[in-house]
């Protein structure tokens, strides 16, 4: 339910006139769940601004009069033509300083940017300065509730337990048939996802030898290698509990199929794990001192661990993502180098920490997730941190 009290605190805290929420056709998913109307199939264009104080306004098409009439406010237009649109912004902006839309400065956040630029030149050509409203959509899409974070922990015991499975089903594999391949092992895990009433936007990556270096390989039937003995894999699964509102939980650890590690992968996952430690400390520290923590701090934390090692030019991407009902969620992700996150980490958030180091051969990447709840502590989510290789006894 849309909490007008708690929303116009956030503005007054923002220190902004007003947030202007807008949609077509499901363009902008983060208006729609801040107001409630994520389940609804409006078809024409609307606006629900949302003053630091006072009444809220509401702008809505003649053919669908009534799209925003749960929501608090009596002050509504309703208009039929482009021109009586654009009169109808004027109005309910006039005389606003910054207005908070869905809007990224040269798009560099593409998960808030969620208005088309011709709308944000129509607002501002009223007068008001657009702002993101990135850390307004934190505290309203981001955060979880409590049983949000329940089914967090819930689906991180079965994301945890899935490599139990997967590598058990590696030794059997191998010792039964001599291999296995990328393919029946996604198989198998989706199978234990399904067991344990789990749910996934697109099936894990199993990646073999050099498809461990492709940070988004994606295993397919066309080419699908084998997996035997003396081979390295990289499993990154995902997945979330198979209800309403459920988020998920996103891990991923590498193993060798054989007794003894050899060196070559033994020395970079080192460096990837001393990344990942190095990054979990920094929002330790930040939340023990009650500093504010932006997202990319905690990237450069992460990065400079690989860096000092030689091999910055082989981390190709963020430290982390926001996590939440979408696996990639719209709240602060660990980011300096796609982006400059300059969003704080706030509490009832979760995001993944996941450095990686990409050679020709194979790569290495260890993720987990990071959980700060109502009281600002912080969980490490999906099991017992992965300290080294995991070996595969075949």
């Amino acid at each position: 339910m849309f909490d007008l009290a708690k929303v116009q605190t956030a503005i007054q805290t923002a220190g902004i006139d007003g947030w202007l929420m807008y949609d077509f056709r499901g363009s902008n998913i983060l208006a729609q769940r801040v107001v409630g109307l994520a389940e609804k199939k409006l078809s024409r264009r609307w606006f629900y601004f949302v003053p630091a104080t006072g009444e809220p306004k509401k702008l809505v098409h003649t053919i669908e009069p009534a799209a925003l009439d749960s929501l608090p406010g009596t002050s509504k237009t309703i208009y039929r033509t482009w021109q009586e649109l654009e009169e109808g912004v004027c109005q309910i902006i006039i005389g606003m300083g910054r207005v908070a839309m869905e809007y990224s400065p040269r798009n560099g956040n593409p998960y808030v940017s969620r208005v088309d630029a011709g709308t944000v030149e129509l607002v501002q050509s009223y007068g008001p300065v657009v702002v993101s409203s990135g850390d307004l959509i934190q505290q309203f899409e981001a955060t979880w509730d409590d049983e949000q974070a329940k089914s967090h922990f819930e689906a991180a015991k079965h994301t945890d337990s899935a490599y139990g499975v997967a590598f058990q089903f590696i030794a059997d594999e191998i010792r039964a048939k001599g291999q296995t391949t990328e393919c029946t092992v996604q198989k198998r895990i989706m199978e234990h996802f399904h067991t344990h009433g789990l749910t996934t936007y697109s099936p894990p990556i199993v990646g073999v030898g050099p498809h461990s270096g492709d940070p988004h390989f994606e295993p397919l039937p066309e080419r699908d290698s084998p997996i035997r003995k003396g081979d390295y894999v990289l499993i990154d699964l995902w997945a979330k509990m198979n209800r309403p509102r459920a988020v998920y939980s996103d891990l991923t650890r590498v193993a060798y199929v054989g007794e003894t590690v050899p060196e070559k992968y033994a020395k970079i996952f080192d460096i990837v794990a001393a990344a990942r430690d190095a990054a979990i400390q920094r929002v330790r520290d930040a939340f023990a001192a009650d500093e504010p923590l932006m997202g990319y701090l905690v990237d450069h934390a992460c990065r400079e661990v690989i860096e000092r090692a030689k091999y910055g030019a082989n981390f190709t991407h963020r430290t982390g993502h926001n996590i939440g009902q979408e696996v990639h969620g719209n709240g602060a992700h660990m980011d300096g180098l796609e982006t400059r996150e300059d969003r704080c980490v706030i509490p009832r958030t979760c995001f993944s920490i996941e450095p990686g180091i990409y050679l020709p051969e194979f790569g290495v990447r260890s993720e987990i997730n990071v959980y700060i709840d109502a009281e600002r502590a912080v969980h490490v989510t999906g099991g017992e941190l992965q300290t080294a290789v995991h070996t595969i006894i075949v």
